[in-house]
C-alpha cells in the first residue's frame, strides 16, 4: 500500500499540486514541511490531525520538517471574519519557543526552523524586488479567502501574507530540497503561491508538490475540536487536563467514531474494522469511543496518563462514586477543578467554574443537578467542611451527568 493510499483510506487525504506526488512519494525518501504561526503558545486538537499525517508520513521514510513561524505570526494569515488580532514581537517570540518545546517533547521532531530567522534579515526594498516582484496581484486576489474578503476589507498586511508563506518554502528548497509542503486543505492559496514561486526562482524544471489534509468537521458541520461547553482542547495538560482530553474523545458520536478512529489514531485499518464490527453489536458499550479515547490520549500524554483518565472516567460515570478510595480521588486532583479549605457551596460551584454565577449556581441546586458524591443538595446556605469530607480529605462535587470537581482538606 502506498502512503498516498493509506491516506485515502484513512480518509486524510484532499488534494495535491500535482497527481505525481503518489509515484514520488513511493519511489524516494523526500524532505517535507509543516508549518505552524504562534498564535498561541500551544498546540490544539485541531492541529492535531495535520501532525499525524505527518507522523504517518515519518512512518513511509520521509523526513519532516516543522516550521514555526515566528515572522508569519506577526503578519497573520488572513481569516474569512476579518482581521487577526496583532500580537507584540515579545509575545510571538514567546509563543514560538512554547511550540517549538511542545512539538519536539510531542512528535520527536528535531528540525524545527522559525522564518523570523530569515525574514527579519531581508529589507523591505529586497522583498520587493526579489519576491514581491514574482507575485501577480490578479492571481492574490484570486485566492478564495482574499475574495471572501474583499467586500469587508483587508489590509495589505495580512493580503502579504501568502507571500511571506511561499518565501518560507522557496528558503527550504534552496536549503534542504524540501520538496514537499503539507498543510490544510485552507492552506491551498499558500501552498501554491509557494510551488509558483519556487517554479518562477528555480526554473520549470523545479518538481515541488504540495499536499492537503481535509478540514476536520463533526457530523453537524462545525468545526472540530470544541468541548462540549464550547473550549478549545488543548495539547497542554496545564490547559486541557488528560481526563478532559479523555472525555473529549469519548464523547465522539457513534457517526464519527470509526472515522476517527482510522484519522487519529495508529491502529491497523483491520482492527478499526474489528471495532466497528463490535460497536454495530452493541452500540450502548461504546467500545470504539474508549478505544479511541486511550489511544490518542496516549499518544498526547503519555500511557501512564491515559490511564488514570481512563480509570477516573469509568469510576465516575459507573454510577459507584462512592466506592472511590482516598487514594483514588487523590489521583483524580491532578486532572478535575479543585480548590483546598472550607467554603460555601454556592462559591465553589462558582470559583471550580461548575457555574457561571451565584444565581446559576442556585438554579441549578433548586433543580436537582448537585451532589456531593452521588447525594443530591438541595440546602443553597451549605458550608462544604471537613466533617463532610470522606475520611476529612476530599469531597467529590458533582453538577449534571459529567462536571466534577473535589475539595480537598
Amino acid at each position: 500500500m502506498t502512503l498516498i493510499e493509506e491516506l485515502k483510506l484513512r480518509e486524510s487525504y484532499f488534494d495535491t499540486t500535482d497527481p505525481a506526488i503518489e509515484e514520488y512519494l513511493e519511489n524516494n525518501k523526500v524532505t517535507f514541511y509543516l508549518g505552524c504561526d504562534p498564535t498561541g503558545d500551544s498546540l490544539h486538537v485541531g492541529h492535531l490531525f495535520t501532525y499525524i499525517v505527518m507522523k504517518r508520513m515519518e512512518q513511509y521514510g520521509h523526513h519532516p520538517v516543522l516550521l514555526v513561524g515566528g515572522a508569519t505570526g506577526l503578519i497573520g494569515d488572513p481569516k474569512m471574519q476579518g482581521e487577526r488580532k496583532m500580537l507584540t514581537l515579545e509575545e510571538v517570540k514567546k509563543n514560538a519557543l512554547s511550540l517549538k518545546n511542545q512539538i519536539h517533547d510531542l512528535f520527536g521532531v528535531d528540525s524545527m526552523v522559525d522564518n523570523y530567522d530569515w525574514v527579519s534579515q531581508i529589507s523591505l526594498l529586497d522583498f520587493l524586488r526579489d519576491i514581491g516582484k514574482e507575485f501577480n496581484v490578479s492571481t492574490m486576489l484570486n485566492k478564495d479567502v482574499v475574495k471572501s474578503r474583499l467586500d469587508v476589507g483587508i489590509s495589505f498586511t495580512e493580503f502579504s501574507y501568502q507571500i511571506l508563506q511561499a518565501l518560507d518554502w522557496y528558503k527550504l528548497y534552496k536549503d534542504c530540497n524540501c520538496t514537499v509542503q503539507l498543510g490544510g486543505q485552507d492552506q491551498w492559496g499558500n501552498i501554491t503561491a509557494g510551488s509558483d514561486l519556487i517554479r518562477k526562482k528555480c526554473g520549470s524544471e523545479a518538481k515541488v508538490y504540495g499536499l492537503t489534509v481535509p478540514l476536520i468537521l463533526k457530523s453537524d458541520g462545525t468545526k472540530f475540536g470544541k468541548s462540549e461547553d464550547g473550549k478549545s482542547v488543548w495539547l497542554d495538560e496545564k490547559k486541557t487536563s488528560p481526563y478532559e482530553f479523555y472525555q473529549f474523545w469519548m464523547n465522539i458520536p457513534d457517526s464519527d467514531v470509526i472515522k476517527r478512529l482510522k484519522q487519529f489514531t495508529f491502529l491497523s485499518l483491520e482492527e478499526i474494522a474489528l471495532l466497528e464490527k463490535e460497536m454495530n453489536a452493541c452500540l450502548e458499550a461504546r467500545i470504539p469511543q474508549k478505544r479511541l479515547a486511550f489511544e490518542v490520549t496516549s499518544f498526547v500524554f503519555g500511557k501512564e496518563k491515559a490511564s488514570r483518565a481512563k480509570h477516573l472516567s469509568e469510576a465516575l460515570f459507573s454510577g459507584k462514586i462512592e466506592s472511590l478510595s482516598v487514594e483514588e480521588i487523590e489521583m483524580s486532583l491532578l486532572d478535575l477543578p479543585h480548590l483546598t479549605g472550607e467554603i460555601s457551596l454556592l462559591d465553589a460551584l462558582v470559583s471550580l467554574k461548575l457555574a457561571s454565577s451565584k444565581r446559576e449556581a442556585r438554579e441549578f441546586i433548586q433543580n436537582g443537578a448537585v451532589s456531593l458524591f452521588e447525594k443530591k443538595i438541595t440546602d443553597m446556605n451549605l458550608i462544604l467542611s471537613k466533617d463532610l469530607a470522606k475520611e476529612g480529605r476530599y469531597i467529590l462535587i458533582k453538577r449534571g451527568k459529567k462536571k466534577y470537581a473535589v475539595i480537598c482538606f
